[in-house]
């Protein structure tokens, strides 16, 4: 008589010496009949992707509705992965209208973004006054059930409350550099260094002295060796197909230290901040290894809760990998210009094509029956849409992945002028998410049926 094999739990993690290695879904821990797995739902996860500056909005918004649409210049990294898109127009940061009479041209926008609510003008961090960003009303659901609730991450840094760079005059740097919120005047902090954030996921060092965790690093050597007789011992137990995938996880694991390591022996370090080496001297290679943190982290549901800000609103950054050494700031209020419309729109191509790279790395990992692309509701956009005149009207807004079922893409649903508010497509998620929601932020309690239609 053949004895089936007992599931291992979904939160099964291999412990290691100072090290902790979750393990992604394999076929061994889910119920062992056909008719338990056909019963059990996928997991759903949710991220957000924030770009600053608004979009060259005429080279991102496709000309028809419906499935027929053609991929615009800003869009076309994304075509691979057309089929899992849902591009929104029309949608209004009505948050962010100004009822204080102050200005907060950035800082509006970019707090109402996540919240639906109006930043006002402040003192100083003890009289911030904002609210719950949506990521955190999932996260106080969905991260109920896994180690980390959320995480906040970015590639510009902001140490403070108060933070750096240029922010709008008479409003906290907070509402232009934190996206998520936990309540009214607690932003969350952003994490720029990946090596900060794979030591969340895998293990921990407490020391925030880089001389001092190089060291511990070194001696600790790689998280997998310290696991790896536990390794070795459940692959034994394991079958050919999940043998596969711990295999493929694990490189992928051991290709990330690797990066690490290499970013780590350039010596660059975030300027103002004590943290850990770990920021790659590259741009290119910082954005795609923070990427790759993120897939990892929702492939061993470890969270599933993100917000990734590719920068902060009015952010300053330059571009010369791709051709453009002019602020990105300056350079969105192009007043016509031609050649800063062109900077601009290398910008958004360059953003875009970042992202691809993450659909990419969700696209070919699998999650249970499917890929993670398929259980994932990726929102990307900008508070803004023209950045020319900080215009919170028509949002460049778009959807990626399946939700698990609840999204269908590769469609362009545009909304008449004035009429959607981004507020009511974020109750919707919150809905679709599994956690209902009569109202968030300025949202009319309106819920947007076109995300699910074919």
């Amino acid at each position: 008589m053949i004895i089936p094999k007992l599931p291992i739990p979904r939160r099964t993690v291999l412990r290691g010496l100072g090290a902790t290695l979750a393990l992604p879904l394999l076929e061994r821990m889910t119920p062992a009949t056909r008719i338990a797995r056909a019963a059990a739902a996928p997991v759903v996860r949710f991220c957000t992707v924030y770009v600053p500056n608004g979009i060259v909005m005429d080279r991102w918004t496709p000309a028809t509705e419906g499935t027929g649409f053609a991929t615009t210049p800003t869009l076309l990294p994304l075509e691979p992965f057309r089929d899992r898109l849902l591009v929104l127009s029309g949608l209004d940061n009505t948050g962010a209208r100004s009822r204080s009479g102050a200005s907060g041209a950035h800082a509006k926008p970019a707090g109402a973004f996540m919240t639906g609510i109006e930043p006002l003008p402040t003192t100083g961090s003890s009289s911030l006054s904002l609210g719950i960003s949506m990521d955190q009303i999932i996260a106080n659901t969905l991260g109920q059930e896994t180690p980390l609730p959320s995480l906040e991450l970015g590639l510009e840094g902001a140490d403070t409350v108060n933070g750096v760079g240029t922010c709008d005059v008479g409003f906290s740097c907070a509402y232009q550099n934190r996206l998520a919120w936990s309540g009214p005047s607690t932003p969350l902090p952003v994490e720029t260094n990946p090596r900060v954030v794979f030591d969340r996921l895998f293990g921990s060092i407490d020391s925030t002295d880089p001389v001092v965790r190089r060291a511990r690093l070194r001696r600790q050597g790689s998280i997998i060796d310290s696991v790896l007789d536990k390794v070795d011992r459940l692959q034994g137990d394991l079958g050919r197909r999940d043998r596969a995938k711990l295999d493929e996880y694990l490189q992928s694991v051991r290709e990330i230290e690797r990066r690490l390591q290499v970013a780590e022996s350039q010596g660059r370090e975030l300027p103002l901040v004590e943290s850990p080496a770990g920021i790659p001297v590259s741009y290119d290679d910082h954005a795609r290894l923070m990427f790759d943190m993120q897939a990892l982290a929702l492939q061993t549901d470890t969270t599933r809760v993100i917000t990734f800000q590719i920068g902060r609103e009015q952010s300053g950054a330059t571009y010369p990998q791709i051709g453009v050494s002019d602020s990105h700031h300056p350079i969105s209020h192009h007043g016509g210009d031609k050649n800063k419309i062109a900077s601009l729109a290398k910008i958004n191509v360059y953003h875009t094509t970042l992202f691809a790279y993450f659909l990419d790395k969700l696209a070919t990992t699998s999650d249970g029956d499917a890929t993670l692309l398929d259980n994932v509701i990726a929102l990307y956009g900008s508070a803004i849409s023209e950045g020319n005149s900080h215009d919170i009207r028509n949002l460049p807004i778009l959807l990626a992945g399946g939700g698990a079922g609840r999204i269908t893409g590769g469609r362009h649903v545009k909304y008449p002028e004035r009429t959607q508010r981004l507020t009511n497509l974020q109750l919707t998620l919150l809905n679709k998410l599994g956690v209902p929601t009569e109202e968030f932020g300025d949202s009319t309690g309106e819920q947007l049926t076109e995300l699910a239609e074919v």
